[in-house]
């Protein structure tokens, strides 16, 4: 049974430009729709993920969607929202690109052939590779006019912009071979509807116009705003760049932290783009939040949505552990179980002091651990006060002046975590 996919989408705020009838049309029967992927990088970052979860919503609704890799595309170069034009991929990269992306997309979308509407996987340089430039003049490009392509905004803002570069004849096409992507979709598997994000719209109308032209039916087009966050800075981003979706890029506690640490602004809306919560479940977490936002529960429940279906329940449960770590109240147990990776992230800045595993064979005195040979304290004195007031501990649990490290207390078999108080932290990192 078909679910009515635009409105899904309206009450999300998923919805910027949408051509007039669509919605009816989607209402009709089972369609098929695409949203096309940058394969510049072998990994999906959050900023692509607006694109997969409409994606998820038209499957969930009833409908097939297309996840199309931009190989063809990816060897040119979108001027849409851009200021210069991208470094081009060979075919290797692309294919490596490809098979990566795939990955990622069948945690959110169900890849499984044998249903009618199973997601499926497509590369236009597939075919457009050996799409001839004649040809593809003849047969496509004289349907556009030049006055068409120059009205497009991705097109007056490149070219009234200062950039003394100016823009490609390259990047000037490129809406021509993303408009003939949704002919060849619509030719070769009635794909009917092309998302994307806002700036998109100029080139997928453009292929609505060729499928009126060339293909003689009809394209219906729909677009999703662009993500903003509320203090003015770059949604996805952070000092260390691109919140990717690999976890070797970012790994599964940093993603958590990111959408943890939102503002109750951005919280609100993104639990409605990027979780597949309804709407009577968020309308009741929003007004909770609102009594108490200081507990931050929305942040929370953002968090343990978007990381489990990035990266699964396990993955989540270890960023939680993690995050409890260095917030809440933990065990040494805890602790020891964290892998070298998340330790160091989640202990990031925190100073350290290499010593030798030589330590550890007859057990590593405290007033050793804390300043003859570590320098973590000014001296063994003071080591010994703080020993005595109860204030320090190793991996999160208190310790006396009897107190020896052994190679049971090591992370990931070379680290120790001392603390003195609430918030000094030091770093232990034992050494053959």
């Amino acid at each position: 049974m078909l679910k009515n996919f635009v409105a899904e989408l309206k009450w999300r705020g998923m919805i910027h430009d949408l051509m007039p009838e669509t919605e009816e049309h989607l209402l009709k029967e089972m369609q098929s729709a695409y949203l096309g992927i940058d394969p510049t990088a072998d990994s999906l970052h959050i900023g692509h993920l607006v694109g997969v979860m409409m994606l998820k919503h038209f499957q969930l609704a009833g409908h097939k969607p297309y996840a199309l890799i931009g190989g063809a595309t990816g060897m040119i170069g979108d001027p849409s929202g851009k200021s210069n034009e991208r470094n081009l991929l060979d075919e290797p990269t692309l294919r490596h690109n490809q098979a990566a992306i795939q990955e990622q997309l069948s945690r959110f979308l169900d890849f499984n052939s044998s249903k009618a509407n199973g997601a499926v996987l497509v590369n236009n340089y597939d075919w457009m590779k050996d799409f001839s430039f004649l040809a593809f003049i003849r047969d496509v490009g004289k349907h556009i006019t030049v006055n068409y392509m120059m009205a497009k905004d991705s097109v007056k803002k490149r070219l009234s912009s200062e950039s003394a570069e100016g823009m490609s004849f390259t990047e000037f096409t490129y809406q021509l071979v993303q408009g003939y992507d949704f002919l060849h979709l619509y030719r070769a598997h009635n794909c009917t509807l092309q998302m994307g994000g806002s700036d998109q719209w100029g080139n997928i109308t453009t292929g609505t116009e060729l499928i009126r032209r060339i293909g003689g039916g009809k394209g219906y087009a729909l677009t999703c705003p662009l993500i903003t966050k509320a203090d003015g800075s770059k949604f996805g981003k952070t000092e260390g760049g691109n919140i990717w979706l690999d976890p070797a890029r970012t790994s599964p506690y940093a993603f958590y932290q990111y959408w943890l640490n939102t503002s109750d602004t951005d919280a609100e809306k993104y639990i409605k783009i990027f979780t597949l919560l309804d709407q009577k479940t968020i309308k009741e977490l929003v007004e909770n939040h609102a009594q108490a936002p200081h507990l931050r529960n929305l942040q929370k429940r953002l968090a343990a949505e978007v990381t489990t279906i990035a990266h699964g329940a396990d993955a989540y449960e270890n960023a939680l552990r993690a995050s409890d770590i260095l917030f809440g109240k933990t065990t040494a147990a805890a602790v020891k179980a964290l892998d070298t990776k998340t330790f160091l992230e989640v202990f990031e800045g925190v100073p350290q002091a290499v010593v030798s595993k030589d330590f550890l064979s007859g057990g590593m005195d405290m007033i050793a651990a804390l300043a003859a040979e570590t320098g973590f304290l000014k001296s063994n004195g003071d080591a010994r006060r703080e020993l005595k007031q109860n204030a320090i501990s190793v991996n999160k649990e208190k310790v006396g002046e009897s107190y020896s490290l052994t190679a049971e207390d090591l992370i990931d078999g070379q680290y120790v975590l001392l603390q003195r108080g609430k918030k000094n932290y030091f770093i232990l990192r034992f050494q053959d």
